[in-house]
């Protein structure tokens, strides 16, 4: 590609929190890239709206009924994909150069898949797909040459701290901010609203990705992704809470020295820096002054009253299907808590009651990956449907 082409994007999540900020960087840096392809689960007025000003080759949804809107909307206007398999389609476009994949949840495997194999650089935002098939999908974008430039706050620290050492690690140290209830007891744990959870003292998220967070499952999440995004052993992944959020992951190397990548919370920083790695642009985003600092501050997490966190790592040693199987159960029962038919702290109580049923597999086959994680579905709903009674 020549340095005055524009880079042609397909955002898979255009309608979510990490796509809207996506396409502020694309507003800001117009002249380096352009919108080729949106993509939402069922929210087709905003993606019509989105439509309408980036004008792309094409779109998709993953819903049945948005797509008749959608269709109805476009009036042939633009290539029109449905389903997961139409998500799959999109992120293969032939035109495209990079695919933001930044869908919730285990519905991004596919598409990211199909993004490596069409040969697409991926910015990836969905950690989801890693910890549920990471083994596959890594050795599937080193067969195809593929980079794929992690999107999260923290893995993106760390890909950014590694620089040309990454032989020399020692430990990757993944920070968390701690969520809204870092100092709530467990009395105060179990009656935790929907409202409350929802608040992030730091970031401004999408409502999975918060309550993951605030359950501290997102960074049993994260540990997963980082085992596979950087080839690092578990012993070597640690967690500490750094409630400021002004320290977004460290990289200890075995000769005592630690890099850290620091910046304000806003997520433009790191999606900005997946599309334009090596090179870096203006940032939308604010920037820190170290001189108004009042304090970083390090806390170990507490795994009695946040359990989530020890069941990622014993799902990531485990391996097998148990990642996909744990991250299934924790995409039901956190949907469950925000539809208000169970309670905050009885999400890790459901994920751990579908593990131990769980029979694990090999994750050699994404058959078989797909297969736990429907699995996990049907067992934790039927859970709950049990338990709510």
């Amino acid at each position: 590609m020549n340095s005055d082409q524009k880079i042609k994007v397909v955002i898979l999540g255009s309608t979510g929190s990490i796509g809207r900020q996506a396409l502020e960087v694309i507003d800001l840096h117009a002249d380096k890239f352009q919108v080729t392809g949106l993509a939402a689960r069922d929210e087709w007025e905003e993606l019509l709206e989105q439509i309408d000003r980036y004008r792309p080759a094409a779109a998709a949804v993953n819903d049945g009924e948005a797509y008749k809107h959608l269709r109805e909307g476009t009036a042939g206007k633009l290539k029109l994909f449905n389903g997961v398999e139409g998500l799959s389609e999109l992120a293969a476009l032939e035109e495209a150069d990079l695919v933001l994949i930044a869908l919730s949840g285990a519905v991004g495997i596919l598409p990211t898949m199909a993004a490596i194999r069409a040969g697409k650089k991926i910015a990836l935002a969905n950690k989801e797909t890693l910890v549920a098939a990471g083994e596959i999908v890594m050795e599937t974008a080193a067969a195809y040459n593929i980079d794929i430039i992690p999107v999260d706050s923290e893995h993106s620290a760390i890909f950014q701290c590694l620089g040309v050492s990454p032989q020399a690690v020692k430990n990757i140290w993944l920070t968390a901010s701690g969520g809204p209830f870092i100092d709530f007891s467990q009395e105060q744990l179990q009656k935790v609203s929907v409202k409350e959870a929802l608040k992030h003292p730091n970031w401004k998220m999408g409502p999975k990705i918060t309550i993951d967070s605030a359950t501290m499952m997102n960074k049993g999440l994260e540990v997963i992704e980082a085992h596979h995004l950087f080839q690092t052993s578990y012993q070597q992944i640690k967690v500490v809470l750094q409630p400021e959020s002004i320290i977004h992951s460290m990289v200890e190397f075995i000769d005592g020295s630690f890099l850290a990548h620091l910046g304000v919370a806003d997520m433009r920083i790191p999606i900005q820096y997946a599309f334009s790695y090596p090179l870096r642009y203006n940032s939308p985003a604010a920037h820190l002054n170290p001189l108004e600092l009042s304090r970083i501050t390090f806390v170990p997490p507490d795994h009695k009253r946040f359990p989530s966190l020890e069941l990622a790592y014993h799902a990531g040693k485990t391996g097998g299907t148990l990642p996909a199987v744990m991250n299934a159960a924790n995409e039901v029962a956190v949907n469950s808590f925000l539809n208000g038919q169970i309670g905050f702290a009885s999400i890790p109580v459901i994920v751990e009651k579908t593990m131990n049923k769980h029979e694990n597999m090999e994750a050699r086959s994404l058959e078989n990956i797909l297969m736990a994680d429907q699995w996990a579905r049907n067992f934790t709903e039927d859970l709950i449907t049990r338990e709510v009674k």
